[in-house]
């Protein structure tokens, strides 16, 4: 792969953007790459948790601007659709999502943080949505931005241009944690192996719901969300965990199961 590293260990699949020297910028190529990648991990169910990171002074600095520049309409349309559907991606696979930030993640680079389902932060990472500076709004990040945080600091940040710190970032809601830079590795696999714990198929079923539910009104989303968890009851990793709760041991999942056979 030119512009993406991949390791597997255990549950948790590991993917690093390679293209420091443009700051880890989202190419066309690079996009369609992590599409791909993305969705090959999840035709296999190997992994429960997908962890993207950058680099030490980027983990992405968003669209490249010399791509845009030299894109016609048409172009522009296909560069930008490429990121729609790369954002579909990472919301619709059954894995949990988590952006390991360290350094500047900036315009797309931040909606790509925005989308992830989690994200762990340096403190020394920073945030921006820059593209107002350069007669660009940023469109496409204002979606996801906005759905993370409130309204006046995504409007501040979008209108503004200006960073963000890393504990606004918390504070705000687009980061889960923050921690030191020497300690960014190890948390970020504390919370990945957290979720590792469960099964994939139920949260598959949780990570569908959760969003599903998100935008509907209260009791919609209440009746929604009955239907999901009472056929959810009837899943064999329900009734497995249910029976070893009751029975005070560690659940064996389906997935497990798979594995070991």
């Amino acid at each position: 792969m030119k512009f993406l590293s991949f390791r597997k260990n255990e549950d948790i699949a590991y993917i690093k953007l390679e293209n420091p020297k443009e700051f880890n910028t989202l190419s066309l190529k690079l996009m369609q790459e992590l599409d791909e990648l993305l969705k090959d991990i999840a035709k296999r169910r190997e992994v429960k948790v997908v962890i993207i990171e950058g680099s030490t002074k980027a983990f992405s600095a968003g669209h490249s601007l010399r791509e845009v520049q030299a894109s016609t309409s048409e172009e522009a349309l296909d560069l930008f659709q490429t990121c729609y559907r790369l954002m579909r991606t990472i919301r619709e696979i059954p894995q949990i999502v988590i952006s390991k930030v360290q350094g500047v993640a900036v315009a797309a680079g931040c909606q790509l943080v925005a989308i992830s389902d989690m994200a762990v932060a340096s403190d020394e990472a920073r945030f921006a949505t820059p593209g107002i500076n350069s007669g660009l709004f940023c469109s496409t990040p204002a979606v996801f931005l906005s759905r993370n945080i409130g309204r006046k600091k995504a409007a501040e940040l979008l209108f503004t241009g200006n960073m963000m710190s890393a504990e606004e970032a918390l504070q705000h809601g687009l980061v889960n944690k923050v921690v030191p830079r020497e300690k960014l590795e190890k948390e970020t696999e504390k919370l990945a192996k957290d979720v590792t714990k469960q099964s994939l198929d139920i949260i598959e079923i949780g990570k569908k719901q959760f969003y599903q539910q998100l935008n509907m009104e209260d009791f919609q989303a209440l009746n929604y969300s009955t239907e999901v968890i009472a056929a959810n009851t009837q899943h064999p990793d329900a009734k497995e965990g249910i029976e070893a709760f009751f029975e005070k041991r560690t659940p064996v999942w389906n997935d497990q199961l798979k594995i070991e056979s």
